[in-house]
């Protein structure tokens, strides 16, 4: 079982869009995947309560702080077929948390708004974070992700200086899309979208999912998968 950590303290950073579609690229896989929602709101498991009945089965686990009559060891319950586990970080997460967060991963992304106000909050946490045990001595691997970027300014050359200086990888640019607002209000995730209406938020993810997983080439094998699918849908029309 691997964990992935998604996480930025700073609220808006769309931890969530990308935890979502993460759970949904692996369901559309038929592997079995658990979303830990570890923010009091909710939104991952609320996302997954909008689910239609016939999508492809999500586990989702609460690990909010405890409330009163509520057992939180028994709302953290991860099936043990569970081949991939994502947790979807509190906005302000620090302390004793982002530790317990932290020991659970085997690899964090940390999606962030690449803007001058953005990069001031998240840079400083992602300097604590690299020098935290389990990141520092490589035993849980950390990229970065730029997401909501705008179209007109694709790239943010100090987002790449911060990393540059603490060697960390920009994994890819999510451009600012209405997709990933229409699938979450759907239940649903890119990976589960018709291809056509969603292949270049699907190309700009996959190397998300390359990464996390440490299979390089998925992007290439889905292409041509769609690619032969539409040349079937061609030939029969």
């Amino acid at each position: 079982m691997k964990t992935t950590l998604v996480v930025n303290p700073k609220g808006g950073a769309g931890k969530t869009t990308v935890a979502i579609n993460l759970a949904s690229y692996f369901a559309a896989e038929q592997i079995p995947v658990t979303l830990m929602d570890y923010d009091p709101q909710g939104s991952s498991l609320h996302w997954l309560r909008l689910r239609p009945p016939q999508a492809a089965k999500i586990h989702g686990a609460n690990a909010a702080p405890e409330k009163y009559g509520r057992l939180r060891s028994f709302d953290m319950y991860v099936p043990p077929q569970t081949r991939h586990v994502i947790i979807d970080a509190p906005a302000g997460s620090a302390g004793v948390l982002l530790q317990e967060m932290l020991v659970r991963s085997s690899t964090v992304l940390v999606p962030l708004v690449p803007s001058i106000i953005d990069l001031h909050a998240t840079g400083n946490f992602l300097r604590e974070l690299t020098a935290m045990g389990p990141v520092k001595y490589g035993h849980v691997r950390m990229a970065v992700i730029a997401n909501k970027v705008r179209r007109s300014m694709p790239a943010y050359a100090p987002l790449q200086s911060v990393l540059d200086s603490l060697g960390l990888k920009l994994l890819t640019r999510l451009i600012d899309s209405d997709v990933f607002l229409k699938a979450a209000e759907s239940g649903t995730g890119i990976f589960e979208l018709n291809p056509g209406l969603v292949a270049a938020e699907r190309k700009q993810f996959m190397p998300i999912v390359e990464w996390v997983t440490g299979l390089p080439g998925l992007a290439e094998a889905a292409q041509e998968a769609a690619r032969v699918c539409d040349l079937a849908r061609t030939r029969a029309a």
